[in-house]
């Protein structure tokens, strides 16, 4: 029941109350003040007891003993005034309830006041039950509207003015309560005067697009996105929405508009302005004071400018497709958020595609529609995306999303195109043992990622041998890389290469400087692993390092004029880089089985990887075939070892797929070739793989046991000089860079 709070309002109504007792007395008595009469004293006492007790005693709420005072107070009152001995059949009846309900208010208030200060068990149980019993039946307005109705029955029955006066004053003060109504009725009228916010008319209600949408006739174009409309329909509760735009027409423009959920406190105000538009209407509305402040609560109207669409039909667990409302606000890769029962949860686009659908009176409209993937809600305590199950409801809003407002740190290796989402590696051992591809086209950013993450791998304590057919990585990385000292192991390694270059043996494979060569570069890699190195570089260029082979059978060949003159001699072959990148491959495999290793302890990076492990078809020596063979079962035993392997190439296609098949991380750049891409379909999926023709530049596709994130996810890495500038920072490079 509403009360009235300002006590200078009670005390005006209960002055004009007690001027209508006054009035009744009148009419009823024909006196202006009670009389000695006993009935004209009975209805002015007890009004007056009510009106008191109502507007000054308790006004808001009474306790268990208000009830014992005025139970009692009336159980004196009746007991003395009643005129017991004239009283026959139906009036002994009468004035004997009044006091057994008295008594039964007394006692259960009594009980009330007495055990519900117990703090447990059956004696609060009663307590509370008895002021349950006390406070429905024994509260003034009740125990004073018995009485005054049983000195209705007792002394008033013979008197038609009389019993009509009294009941018409107890019904009026009772059970009409125009103090409460008035004061309502009274803020309402002067809250629709004051009122500014409706502005007019936009139009009638065409209809609903279960759930959330509200469809709007108008008969010109009148709104735009954005604007608030009062939605006032007939046989529904008054809702506010926000306009989305216009999508066909009938008789008129029709407009779209997107119902807002509002909290159930702002619904007074809304039905209150509904109240000055007709039924069956939407009125534009200028939000201000009240209104404003409920909108700016609604997470909606407060997201409208970053709003990208509408939940629309056919999206599932792990693909979200919008409506696209703004077209400024995507684009491929772009991040989306949605709200799964009431948790963000974001999203990447991954494809886009027109749409058309008829609207009212086959009147067809054209829109886009976005598709996207799921890739989790953002947890900000440990940096990373977190799945989220189930899918958005139909119709929710999807907006557009930039991320949290810190800058990103060294610990990322990229983020999400358009915000500060980093996209962290999660573990660059995992990186390093289960061996990690980085794929795309010429100039896109892949040896500079690269070079990022071999830095990552330094900061680790993990050892990088790199076969590089381009020679960047010992410019890119010269404050790591001894180039004095490497210099001399090289000269070394070339030296060896160059003993016994023609030198014949019986058998093939001990003939040429081949076997002098792997000597060399196993020694040299175990003093680089082993011999207390601090360099943690080694940088090989496979083209530039070769040996001979002895390729034939001795034979005999005249080399004088004597008969004596006779020498064996065979024909020789160079090395091939592919040779050179198994020999590399099989000395570190072989120093590192000294022990099991759960952490990395050697990276091999093969730069321009159709090169150096070409696919097979595309070999057609068989000593290369031996050796991509040899290369990939290297790096298929070498993860117990801590051994693995960063592969780099362009040609995705020429690439051996037993040592791609291994990688478990994939980084994916711009990408056209037809079998590159059907082999990438299947690590990122349909979405994604359609998505890196049409990659930008340092964009690329990150899935696998390293990425921070538990889906594929399109990401842009980092710029390179920002990088060096963030990351050597904390890390810095060792002194021996040269």
């Amino acid at each position: 029941m509403k009360t009235i709070e300002s006590g200078k309002t009670r005390l005006l109504f209960l002055i004009i109350y007690i001027g209508l007792l006054f009035v009744a007395n009148r009419i009823a008595f024909n006196s202006w003040v009670p009389t000695r009469d006993e009935n004209s004293l009975w209805f002015g006492a007890g009004v007056l007891s009510l009106l008191l007790s109502s507007f000054l005693v308790t006004p808001y709420f009474e306790r268990p003993a208000n009830h014992i005072a005025s139970a009692a107070a009336a159980f004196v009152a009746c007991w003395l005034a009643f005129d017991w001995p004239s009283f026959k059949g139906a009036e002994s009846f009468i004035a004997g309830a009044v006091l057994v309900y008295l008594t039964l208010v007394i006692i259960l208030s009594a009980c009330a006041l007495l055990l519900r200060s117990r703090m447990e068990g059956a004696g609060l149980r009663v307590g509370t039950i008895a002021k349950e019993f006390s406070d429905q039946f024994g509260n003034d307005r009740i125990l004073f509207s018995i009485v005054i109705i049983s000195a209705v029955g007792l002394y008033h029955r013979d008197n038609a003015l009389q019993v009509f006066t009294i009941l018409s004053v107890l019904i009026f003060i009772v059970l009409l309560r125009p103090e409460t109504h008035f004061i309502v009725f009274l803020k309402r009228i002067s809250a629709i005067w004051k009122s500014r916010e409706v502005s007019g008319i936009a139009g009638e209600i065409a209809g609903f697009d279960e759930p959330g949408i509200v469809l709007i006739r108008q008969p010109a174009k009148n709104s735009k996105f954005g604007d608030y409309l009062l939605i006032n329909d007939i046989g529904t509760k008054p809702q506010l929405s926000q306009v989305l735009g216009y999508f066909g027409r009938d008789s008129g423009m029709l407009l779209r508009a997107k119902l807002l959920e509002l909290p159930i406190h702002a619904q007074n105000t809304v039905e209150l302005f509904a109240k000055t538009i007709p039924p069956g209407c939407a009125a534009r509305i200028l939000p201000d004071g009240d209104l404003k402040r409920i909108l700016d609560e609604e997470t909606y109207a407060q997201r409208a400018d970053k709003l990208a669409g509408l939940v629309a039909e056919n999206t599932s667990i792990n693909k979200l497709y919008v409506e696209v409302i703004k077209e400024t606000t995507v684009s491929e890769g772009a991040v989306l958020e949605a709200s799964i029962k009431g948790t963000p949860v974001l999203y990447q686009i991954t494809d886009g595609l027109t749409r058309e659908e008829i609207v009212f009176h086959r009147n067809t409209r054209g829109f886009a529609r976005a598709e996207a993937r799921k890739i989790g809600r953002w947890d900000s305590n440990k940096g990373s995306f977190k799945l989220v199950k189930w899918i958005p409801a139909m119709h929710s809003p999807v907006f557009q999303s930039v991320g949290p407002l810190e800058e990103i740190d060294e610990t990322a290796v990229g983020c999400l195109p358009s915000t500060k989402y980093p996209i962290r590696i999660k573990n660059i051992h995992e990186l390093v043992t289960h061996n990690t591809a980085i794929l795309g086209i010429l100039g896109v950013g892949k040896s500079f990622l690269a070079i990022e993450l071999i830095e990552r791998m330094f900061a680790d304590g993990v050892k990088v041998v790199c076969l590089d057919l381009t020679n960047q990585y010992a410019q890119e990385l010269a404050p790591f890389y001894d180039s004095e000292g490497e210099a001399k192991c090289l000269e070394k390694i070339r030296l060896a290469a160059n003993k016994d270059r023609n030198k014949v043996e019986d058998s093939k494979v001990k003939g040429g400087s081949f076997e002098n060569l792997k000597t060399a570069i196993y020694e040299d890699l175990a003093a680089f692993l082993y011999e207390n190195c601090e360099s943690m570089l080694k940088i090989y260029n496979p083209a530039q390092i070769n040996a001979s082979i002895q390729a034939g059978d001795l034979r005999n060949k005249k080399i004088g004029p004597g008969p004596n003159d006779w020498a064996q001699v065979a024909a020789f072959r160079e090395t091939t880089p592919a040779e050179i990148t198994r020999m590399v491959t099989e000395s570190c495999l072989a120093l590192s089985q000294d022990k099991m290793r759960d952490t990395a302890n050697v990276c091999l990076v093969f730069e321009e990887a159709h090169s150096l492990v070409p696919e097979f078809n595309n070999l057609t020596v068989d000593s290369d075939k031996h050796a991509v063979a040899g290369t990939a079962r290297a790096i298929l035993q070498g993860r117990k070892y801590g051994l693995g392997c960063l592969l780099i190439s362009q040609r995705t296609a020429n690439v051996t797929k037993t040592i791609l098949n291994q990688c478990n991380t994939v980084l994916a750049f711009r990408t056209f070739d037809d079998t590159g891409m059907a082999f990438l379909e299947n690590y990122l999926g349909t979405d994604y793989a359609h998505v890196l023709p049409s990659l930008e530049e340092r964009h690329v596709v990150f899935f696998g046991k390293a990425s921070s994130c538990e889906n594929p996810v399109l990401m842009k890495v980092n710029d390179r000089n920002d990088f060096v500038a963030r990351f050597r920072a904390k890390h810095p490079p060792p002194g021996n860079g040269k």
